[in-house]
This record gives structure tokens, C-alpha cells and sequence, in this order.
């Protein structure tokens, strides 16, 4: 497994976003999405405080990156092997708050923090069997997925802490989401329940992402919810 782990900051009240205009909004997202420089970003130095702490603790960080929505971060988590994800990802989150004390930020890990013409965050969950690493594996990717395809509830249900009720608010067929009462995939594809990249479309063998999963996820109740899925057929 690998985890997205997508997060807003908030200013010191937990009310306003970090960064954003007093009295107004920022301008329309487009520029900011891996964006550099003041007029674009703003926390970075609680995103690479936070990197350097995950890596003094051992957790399995690998990246990060300013998200569409202004004040919205992301860091990537994995590979991890089975409940060794949501071990890694559930300290990491703890390490974040700490560090964002420091900086008198808070951090929300609500799916949709800001209702309107903004995305929501995620916690986008890349998953792969070995068999799907190796030569041939796109057909069990896509065999894999047809499985998720046959439960798209029971998934749903284990992918926020509320049954669903917090992604309905994300998963609406907007802002780079398929609706929550759709089941959808395809290749390259950010508007689909399920994404294969275009790299594992070319070499016929890989991962592949599900986009379902909110911000606020369990992530030991999301991988065990694939792992019963995809591997014990259940």
C-alpha cells in the first residue's frame, strides 16, 4: 500500500485557512497545485518540519506537495505491507499536529473544509499484489478492481468514520471526484472511483489508486475493507 494523506491548515482559531485574505477568498484554484513562491503557497515550513520529523521517527514518508486548494498540503506515505500502513500513516498525522503546534497552525483533516468551488482532500489509497507487479499483471489490476466494482457500498462505508455521511460533501462528481453513488475507472483518469496511471497502462503491470477514500479515513479499516475485497473475496 501507499497513502496520499491530504490536509488544510487552518490559522490559530480552526475557523480561517491559513494564508487566505481576511475579508474575501483567494483567487480561483489553478496556480497553486505544486506551486512555489508566496503569491502561491503558504505553510511550507510546518510541510518540510513535518518531513524531516517523519523521517527522524522511521515513518515511511516519500514525498509531499502543495495541493489545488490554497493553505491544502499533501504527503504521500509507503510502500507498506498490509496493517504496517495504517501504522506509518495514523503516526505521521500525529507527528503533523505536533509540529504544526509549533507554528500556531491547526490541521483539519475534514474532507471537504471549505464548501464551495474548492476541492476537497483525500486520502488516496495506491494498492498492488505481487502478481500485479509482475509481467502480465494489468489483467489482475483490472481483475482486482472488478471485484471493488461488485462492492461499492461496503467500500464506501469503510472509507470515512462516518459510514459515508463526511465524503458524501467531497465525493460529488466535482473538483476531481467521481459521485459517491457512481462506481467508476479508468486509465489517467482523476474523475474516476479508481485510477490506473498511464506508466501502468504502458507496461501492463503496476497499481492502482483508489480515490475514494477521505482525508479523515481509518486507514487500517481501508486497506483491511481492499484486503477483504481483492484477496480473500470477501
Amino acid at each position: 500500500f501507499g497513502i496520499e494523506q491530504e490536509y488544510t491548515m487552518f490559522d490559530f482559531t480552526g475557523k480561517h485557512p491559513y494564508g487566505w485574505p481576511k475579508n474575501g477568498y483567494p483567487g480561483p484554484q489553478g496556480p497553486y497545485y505544486c506551486g512555489v513562491g508566496m503569491d502561491k503557497v503558504a505553510g511550507r515550513k510546518v510541510v518540510e518540519a513535518h518531513y524531516r520529523a517523519c523521517l527522524y521517527a522511521g515513518v515511511k514518508i516519500c514525498g509531499s506537495n502543495a495541493e489545488v486548494m490554497p493553505s491544502q498540503w499533501e504527503y504521500q506515505v509507503g510502500p507498506c505491507l498490509g496493517i504496517e500502513m495504517g501504522d506509518h500513516l495514523w503516526i505521521s498525522r500525529w507527528i503533523l499536529n505536533r509540529v504544526a503546534e509549533e507554528f500556531n497552525i491547526v490541521i483539519s483533516f475534514d474532507p471537504k473544509p471549505i464548501p464551495g468551488d474548492w476541492n476537497g482532500a483525500g486520502c488516496h489509497t495506491n494498492i498492488s499484489t505481487e502478481v500485479m507487479r509482475q509481467e502480465g499483471g494489468y489483467d489482475k489490476i483490472v481483475e482486482a478492481i472488478k471485484l471493488m466494482e461488485k462492492k461499492p457500498m461496503e467500500h464506501i462505508i469503510e472509507y470515512d468514520p462516518t459510514g459515508g455521511d463526511d465524503n458524501r460533501r467531497r465525493l460529488t462528481g466535482l473538483h476531481e471526484t467521481a459521485s459517491i453513488d457512481e462506481f467508476s475507472w479508468g486509465v489517467a483518469h482523476r474523475g474516476c472511483s479508481i485510477r490506473i496511471p498511464r506508466s501502468v497502462a504502458d507496461e501492463k503491470k503496476g497499481y492502482f489508486e483508489d480515490r475514494r477514500p477521505s482525508s479523515n479515513a481509518d486507514p487500517y479499516s481501508v486497506t483491511n475493507r481492499i484486503v477483504m475485497t481483492i484477496c480473500l473475496g470477501q
